[in-house]
């Protein structure tokens, strides 16, 4: 059951009248909920095997990567400082994309040479004929144009994207039954991500604003593409949206599930798999609500973070 004195003080917060003390969040317990790791999904098991490999090679080749580049480690250490979170996070999160998402480069020297492959490239964010921002122009959108920062923004039109537009033909216009950020999103082919921390495009239009703010880095514009890639193929950029994400995502569990994620690397590399945190943490308000206090779980991305945690703590 939620704490009585808890549910009083936010009754107060709410009235305006302002509590004398603030209660902390409640805090989840370190390490997995689930005894054994969880099914890991059929296309990142195909992924792996076609790439004649296997998800232990993979994940020693994204730990050594980590463990010879203290460069790379010291980016991670700085980075994470900016955001108030521990490095261990952004460990898990690079971890569990180069062992289940993607194979690790041999170096930081090659996400570099990497993101100047893509300099310069000509292309644009949208559907058929449609750029993205005649898309977000339509009326349906008008409820979204109130929002000045770039999360609640991006969020409410996501939103009308899945009420109004995914799966059904507006205009004459038929849209597949897909996400937001795979349709609009994706110009070389859909679900693609990219770079260090395989930040989605959308992702980064989100958290534009709180990356600005936090690391300095200039505004994105769903206009400008290339810019956008650049920002999440660029390893110093990347590092920033990846923190930016986890950030994000203890922020929604504290603020809206009353409930402190921060102790747990594998819950926060779930969500970085995942996504969805603020909806996530809403569903489990409303769970702990009703008397079902349980504690978020860990997927099978999650559970080899909190596994290895040890070895990878170690490497910082």
């Amino acid at each position: 059951m939620l704490n009585i004195t808890r549910i009083i003080i936010v009754a107060l917060g709410l009235s305006g009248l302002a509590p004398a003390v603030a209660l902390a969040a409640d805090k989840v317990p370190s390490g997995n909920r689930n005894i054994e790791q969880p099914a890991i999904p059929g296309a990142s098991v195909r992924r792996t095997k076609a790439g004649k490999t296997s998800f232990d090679v993979k994940y020693e080749k994204v730990r050594d990567l980590l463990r010879t580049d203290s460069a790379l480690v010291g980016k991670i250490k700085k980075t994470a400082s900016a955001y108030g979170i521990a490095p261990i996070h952004m460990v898990g999160a690079i971890v569990g994309e180069h062992t289940y998402n993607v194979d690790a480069y041999d170096s930081l020297q090659s996400y570099y040479v990497k993101a100047a492959s893509y300099a310069g490239n000509s292309f644009r964010f949208g559907y058929k004929d449609e750029s993205i921002s005649a898309f977000v122009s339509r009326p349906e959108f008008a409820e979204c144009n109130g929002f000045s920062d770039s999360y609640r923004l991006w969020t409410c039109r996501e939103n009308v994207w899945e009420d109004s537009f995914r799966g059904k033909s507006v205009g004459g216009v038929s849209y597949p039954n897909n996400r937001f950020s795979a349709v609009f999103f994706q110009p070389f082919y859909a679900g693609q991500t990219f770079g260090l921390g395989q930040i989605n495009p959308l992702t980064a239009l989100m958290l534009s604003d709180l990356v600005h703010q936090k690391s300095g880095y200039r505004k994105l514009d769903e206009n400008d593409a290339a810019d956008v890639y650049k920002a999440i193929m660029d390893p110093d950029i990347s590092l920033a949206f990846m923190a930016a994400v986890i950030r994000k995502s203890i922020d929604d569990y504290r603020q809206i599930a009353d409930v402190d994620i921060s102790g747990n690397p594998g819950l926060t590399a779930t969500l970085f798999n995942i996504g969805g945190s603020q909806q996530r943490a809403q569903a489990l308000a409303s769970r702990r609500a009703s008397g079902a206090a349980n504690w978020p779980e860990e997927n099978y991305y999650g559970w080899l973070i909190n596994d290895r945690l040890d070895e990878l703590e170690a490497l910082l």
